[in-house]
């Protein structure tokens, strides 16, 4: 099984960036953790801080993948050109969120992109990545 993972902007900063709401731990960190958790999974990683960047990469995937795990970041609450990317795609695409957003400002409570996903995790800090990956693997 092949997964992608994309992380938009700011994520690159984790483990430096508001740790007491991202916690302390880079993403690369976690990600070897990862993938030895999940040895029969390929797991890809792409971030980007640019948009169509990250459009970009989920057309070079989501037609040959088994499923991309998307953190879109602010986008999330203000892209609908990754909603119809995201509604474009053969693969499914799992929206996830390292905090829960329904818990912080008014404006992180709206997701443009959740009514083209496979499904929404959000609140368990980077183990979500891990629970969406287990979400497309039980879906697929």
């Amino acid at each position: 099984m092949n997964i992608m993972i994309i992380n938009g902007p700011n994520l690159n900063l984790l483990g430096r960036r508001e740790p007491e709401i991202y916690g302390s731990n880079s993403f690369e960190a976690y990600l070897d953790e990862l993938r030895k958790k999940m040895p029969d999974v390929n797991i890809d990683y792409y971030q980007s801080n640019i948009e169509g960047e990250l459009i970009n990469k989920m057309q070079e995937v989501g037609f040959t993948y088994d499923g991309i795990v998307l953190n879109a970041g602010a986008y999330t609450h203000t892209s609908i050109a990754l909603q119809d990317c995201i509604r474009s795609l053969k693969a499914p695409v799992v929206e996830v969120h390292i905090s829960n957003v329904h818990k912080r400002e008014e404006f992180r409570h709206k997701s443009m992109i959740s009514c083209a996903c496979l499904g929404v995790i959000c609140g368990f800090g980077l183990d979500s990545y891990r629970l969406a990956i287990e979400g497309i693997i039980f879906n697929s």
